[in-house]
């Protein structure tokens, strides 16, 4: 049994935007290209049971850059990943875009 299919563990809500839209977002950075790295990243997702639907690693000269891709967030809670990201010491640049032809499919 994982994490998820506990009856006491449940996905985080966001209870600052509970009646906003969800969408999908993809974030871009650049990290220290570090063994840790990676993990650090991937870690502030998992601390709040989501998994991201697309990570895509490259390395170039000292920096990883990579990109996530997840869905079933508000903005403003995409905006507070992306500053918890920001915040990571082993992190250079974030940038947070939200890809609106996959939410217009879901509103229209």
């Amino acid at each position: 049994m994982n994490a998820l299919e506990r009856p006491d563990t449940l996905p985080r809500s966001d209870v600052w935007a509970a009646n906003a839209a969800h969408s999908q977002v993809r974030y871009s950075l650049k990290a220290e290209a570090e063994p840790d790295s990676l993990c650090r990243v991937l870690n502030l997702f998992a601390m709040q049971f989501l998994t991201p639907n697309s990570v895509q690693m490259s390395q170039r000269g000292e920096w990883l850059n990579l990109e996530i891709g997840i869905g079933g967030l508000s903005w403003h809670r995409a905006e507070v990943i992306a500053q918890k990201l920001r915040n990571l010491v082993c992190v250079g640049e974030v940038e947070v875009v939200n890809l609106p032809q996959l939410q217009e499919l879901a509103t229209g």
